[in-house]
């Protein structure tokens, strides 16, 4: 394969393991943005965190995955995308650190006062972890200001944009409506009505957050629509997504949460797919020079290094999937509670 095919199959593979982590550790974050609106009862709020306590571990495996993915293969674009946001990948690591120690905390006591500490921690530690990967998707689509070699320029504040962080508030939304579908699936019951009454109102704020960041996306970043020009084919999925976020009321209306899910997943892989289609041929566009972008092409390592790294995918790939796919099957059905559980 010539090192531009190379290129573009890992700039492919990285979209891949994003969607793979968007969706599967989507709506674990949604699960503890949800996590405050349990009455406060003890059983419903462990049965929130059981029903991902046996996943998310294994879902951030695709985050780690992409990082060293984006690593390897585009070690121009990892070091001024790591150096630029050293602060918010430290804040988002905080982040994803509290989730992970408030679930495992939370139950090696029963005091309430306890149990409240860990139960703010855990939603602190999601949403902010939500927030945090909006906001980098949305700088990633308006640019950062770099020089001719690469580094990054700004500051923090240029970060926390304005755009960027209505994509923030997007993400939240979007994993929160995840995260509520998700939960029907793993409970019965009262809990699992209430659960119904939840969907509706994500799916709300959801969609009037998706039509605003479209709106602005529009105006401030007019190049976003630039490839649908020179990819035709590129436009049915906008209208697939469409088609997924309108199935997504339909779905819960006649009580079919799988067929929700489904259409939750196709939208996070559409938005994914969407965000690559804007970018490409960059993977960090320069704002305002945008010719100090760097694409997938300039950024890449070298054919031999792209070519191994191949290899080793197809590899490896089938025994992550392959886990996965056992995991989920392993824990599939309603959320038990018992002596071990979180």
């Amino acid at each position: 394969m010539t090192h531009e095919a190379l290129s573009i199959t890992w700039a492919v593979l990285l979209a891949v393991l994003l969607i793979g982590y968007a969706i599967l550790d989507g709506f674990d974050l949604g699960v503890g943005i949800l996590h405050p609106l349990v009455p406060r009862t003890d059983r419903d709020r462990r049965i929130f965190m059981n029903s991902i306590g046996p996943l998310w571990d294994g879902n951030e495996v695709w985050l780690v995955t992409f990082g060293g993915a984006l690593f390897a293969a585009f070690p121009e674009a990892y070091a001024t995308v790591f150096s630029g946001f050293y602060t918010a990948f430290m804040v988002l690591l905080f982040a994803l650190i509290l989730r992970a120690v408030s679930m495992e905390f939370r139950s090696k006591i029963e005091a309430s006062g306890w149990r409240r500490v860990w139960d703010a921690a855990f939603f602190l530690g999601s949403f902010l972890a939500s927030l945090l990967f909006g906001v980098a998707v949305g700088n990633a689509m308006i640019g950062i200001p770099l020089d001719a070699r690469g580094d990054f320029t700004g500051s923090l504040g240029d970060q926390l944009n304005p755009y960027a962080l209505s994509v923030g508030v997007l993400v939240v939304a979007l994993f929160a409506m995840h995260g509520a579908i998700f939960l029907y699936l793993k409970t019965s019951g009262e809990l699992q009505e209430r659960l119904h009454g939840w969907i509706w109102r994500t799916f709300f704020v959801f969609v009037a957050a998706y039509l605003v960041v479209t709106l602005y996306t529009l105006v401030a970043v007019p190049h976003a629509t630039r490839n649908f020009g020179r990819l035709p084919l590129a436009w049915i999925v906008p209208v697939l997504n469409a088609l997924a976020v309108a199935n997504i009321p339909r779905a819960v209306y006649l009580r079919r949460p799988g067929y929700a899910f489904v259409s939750s997943s196709a939208t996070i892989a559409a938005l994914v797919f969407l965000l690559g289609v804007a970018l490409y041929p960059n993977i960090v566009v320069s704002n305002p020079d945008p010719a100090h972008s760097l694409t997938i092409f300039h950024a890449a390592s070298s054919p031999r290094t792209l070519g191994i790294m191949l290899v080793i995918a197809a590899l490896g790939l089938p025994f992550v999937l392959t886990y996965t796919v056992v995991i989920y099957r392993t824990y599939w059905g309603k959320v038990r509670l018992d002596d071990h559980s979180y």
